[in-house]
């Protein structure tokens, strides 16, 4: 009798999906577009064995491209809620693998909100699994923490911070106590400074702490480290830094300090809504 229960309420259900859902997710009001992609995460979310499938989550897919930055906003925030809960996570694989690519275009949406957004959808499919964005989805994301607009830096620079700066090796657990070069942000400070060189902005540095401030205070407050870094000798088996990495050390070192003590972006970094130009 309680299967006869449950079938007869699944029937119900998919009755309703096919009679309101379908028609009104392409509703020419873009409110309620945005309320049916709204609710579809709710019902995928609080009923996944019967809701958490290909067959529902593509309309959350399609709709990524509706022309309204609200709807495309919902679809963000509804898989948001799928993906920080790791025990969906094998059911959204086949999703994650054929929409991706939309994601990760959607993190220059012309909507600075919705682009915050995908950016922190990146960042929680990273944590799920590692392995399925690519390296050149993870560089179209770190190019944005020299955003001009702060929201999209910050974002971009926590995807950046536990793309490459979150893991710490077991051996890394008996450095915790040790200080200045041999410190566990020695390598982290090092990876930053090749990161900064790489990316072949070096005019700015500012934008870069400014984008990892709020992630990674502790290791762009470590003075102490760095300092070592520049004026004690190598470990054994440690490369040097090079003149062109001690210089960009120096900079990315003023850079935090003016942060710590001025507590505000660098010029010309906002947090407007207006629309990026070309």
């Amino acid at each position: 009798q309680l299967q006869e229960n449950q079938d007869e309420i699944e029937n119900m259900m998919n009755a309703i999906f096919k009679g309101v859902f379908v028609h009104r997710y392409r509703d020419a009001i873009a409110e309620i577009r945005a309320i049916c992609i709204e609710e579809i995460g709710i019902w995928m979310k609080m009923y996944s064995d019967a809701f958490l499938n290909d067959s529902y989550l593509k309309y959350v897919g399609w709709t990524m491209h509706d022309k309204q930055g609200e709807v495309r906003l919902k679809c963000l925030t509804a898989l948001q809620g799928l993906y920080y809960n790791k025990e969906l996570n094998s059911k959204l694989e086949l999703f994650t693998s054929r929409f991706k690519d939309r994601i990760v275009s959607m993190t220059l949406d012309k909507e600075y909100d919705v682009a915050v957004q995908a950016i922190k959808l990146l960042t929680l499919v990273l944590q799920s699994s590692e392995e399925v964005l690519t390296a050149e989805d993870c560089e179209n994301v770190y190019h944005l923490v020299y955003s001009a607009h702060r929201p999209v830096a910050v974002a971009a620079g926590e995807f950046l911070y536990k793309k490459l700066f979150s893991r710490r090796d077991a051996e890394d657990d008996g450095m915790l106590k040790r200080r200045g070069r041999q410190s566990p942000n020695a390598n982290l400070v090092k990876t930053l400074v090749f990161f900064f060189l790489e990316s072949e902005l070096h005019e700015h540095a500012a934008y870069l702490v400014d984008s990892m401030w709020d992630c990674a205070t502790d290791l762009l407050k470590d003075w102490e480290c760095m300092n070592s870094l520049l004026l004690e000798e190598p470990l054994n088996g440690e490369e040097p830094l090079t003149d062109r990495q001690e210089s960009a050390l120096i900079e990315i070192m003023l850079c935090t300090i003016r942060q710590a003590a001025e507590c505000h972006p660098p010029v010309g970094r906002g947090t407007g809504k207006r629309v990026r130009s070309k």
